[in-house]
């Protein structure tokens, strides 16, 4: 296959995958802040549910052709790992926070809500940070792990993680940068101001940088007890599929 057709038919399932997550991620938090009726626990499991449900489709649907990444934290631990290509890792960042913002605007639209405007939602404090932290954290020890020892089950470990997380961590549990660039852009249920984004961004990057070094020293690459193509988050480039 001719190698720039290759990526980028990787770079647009990766785009169309990261688009469709945020779309979900806004479009189910207004859809559910608008039937909860002002209940906040309905809405904010509403939202949980359809992003679990729908990130996992999206790592079965766009893994093959991607590696189903949708988040820069996950491409640059990737990469560290040896799974991405370090040269596609800008194409990728560029993308998913490109295809998040069309996502977030696609969602508004859908519910006739203004496409694109700043959020009033606070999201500050050293709970929502420690919470970012932590939950970047536990997300690239996912991948990390799952990748290796049960790459068959990433999918549902991702999707059920972040689904827990959306209630056990007081920021919802963004983890990702290019969705918390993209949710500054929406006043809806699931936005964050713009002053809170860079705050979240620090957060994520120590959290995904303490992943790596840690899940890099629980299991080493020699000690795999998988090949690394068959991760649904491998990328297809570094691994011949």
């Amino acid at each position: 296959m001719n190698n720039q057709t290759d990526l980028a038919r990787r770079l647009v399932a990766e785009g169309l995958g990261t688009a469709f997550l945020l779309a979900t991620v806004v479009g189910s938090g207004i859809m559910g802040d608008r039937l909860a009726g002002g209940n906040a626990a309905i809405a904010l499991l509403a939202n949980a549910l359809a992003t679990a449900a729908m990130l996992y489709v999206l790592i079965e649907w766009f893994g093959p052709f991607s590696g189903a990444h949708f988040n820069p934290a996950v491409t640059l631990s990737m990469a560290a790992r040896g799974d991405t290509a370090w040269k596609l890792v800008p194409a990728y960042i560029l993308v998913q926070v490109v295809a998040a913002i069309i996502g977030v605007g696609l969602a508004d639209a859908m519910f006739d809500l203004p496409i694109y405007s700043w959020s009033q939602h606070m999201r500050t404090g050293a709970g929502q940070w420690l919470s970012e932290f932590i939950a970047t954290f536990g997300l690239i020890g996912v991948i990390w792990v799952g990748g290796r020892k049960h790459p068959t089950a990433v999918p549902v470990l991702v999707a059920s993680y972040i689904g827990a997380a959306y209630w056990f961590t007081a920021s919802t549990s963004f983890a990702n940068p290019a969705v918390t660039v993209a949710r500054a852009v929406t006043n809806t249920f699931a936005g964050i101001r713009p002053a809170d984004v860079l705050g979240f961004l620090i957060a994520q990057s120590v959290g995904a940088t303490m992943g790596v070094a840690v899940f890099r020293w629980l299991v080493p690459a020699d000690r795999a007890s998988v090949v690394r193509d068959s991760s649904p988050l491998a990328d297809p480039a570094t691994t011949g599929t």
